[in-house]
């Protein structure tokens, strides 16, 4: 094993530590609140803590740093948000409905991959919508956060095939396995693509 492996091997062990969990899980949070995208992030999630608990720890980071960004967004960054909003007319169309249907659009824009993350809180800290409402609709990225978990987590099943390829009961295990994971981001995909049809409907 050469060093660089051995780092990686000891950085890895220490992001499945208590310590290394809560660690992971802020600096998603902070990940989140200087608006970077969050899909790298969320598949290396799912390829250390699988799809099941990766999707767990990347949606309690997601949602700490959507609460962080959207109270930024309402009390303390109104002007300097806005400028950057200027540059995304859906964002726009979205403050300028909100405070008919604020549920239901959050909901709808939590599942479209149309609008970015970060961009998408600042919104809706600058709208009128309800902090009940945006907390309710934040439950609404949990199906594109397992998406992109089983993705990474899809990674470590391929690493395991050589080991499975030899034991027939683990090689049925493992095609069972993987069959399950891309079953079920195909219909979540589905499903945000449904999302993505009735949001355009709402907002044109």
């Amino acid at each position: 094993m050469s060093f660089l492996e051995k780092v990686l091997d000891h950085q890895l062990y220490f992001l499945l530590t208590p310590l290394g969990i809560v660690t992971f899980i802020l600096c998603y949070t902070i990940w989140v609140c200087i608006l970077l995208p969050g899909s790298w992030l969320s598949m290396l999630g799912g390829f250390i803590y699988g799809s099941v608990m990766g999707t767990i720890y990347v949606f309690i980071g997601a949602i700490l740093g959507a609460i962080l960004t959207f109270v930024l967004g309402r009390v303390v960054l109104k002007d300097w948000i806005q400028k950057r909003l200027d540059s995304f007319p859906k964002l726009q169309l979205i403050q300028n409905s909100i405070s008919n249907e604020g549920l239901k659009l959050n909901i709808l824009t939590r599942l479209s991959p149309v609008f970015p993350f970060g961009l998408l809180n600042l919104a809706y800290g600058l709208s009128k919508v309800k902090s009940k409402d945006y907390l309710i609709g934040l439950i609404a990225i949990l199906p594109g956060t397992f998406v992109y978990c089983s993705i990474g987590s899809i990674a470590i099943e391929v690493s395991k095939i050589n080991q499975s390829v030899e034991n027939s009961q683990d090689f049925i295990s493992f095609i069972v396995s993987l069959i399950g994971i891309i079953a079920t981001v195909i219909l979540v995909l589905i499903i945000l693509r449904f999302a993505k049809d009735s949001l355009e409907k709402d907002i044109n």
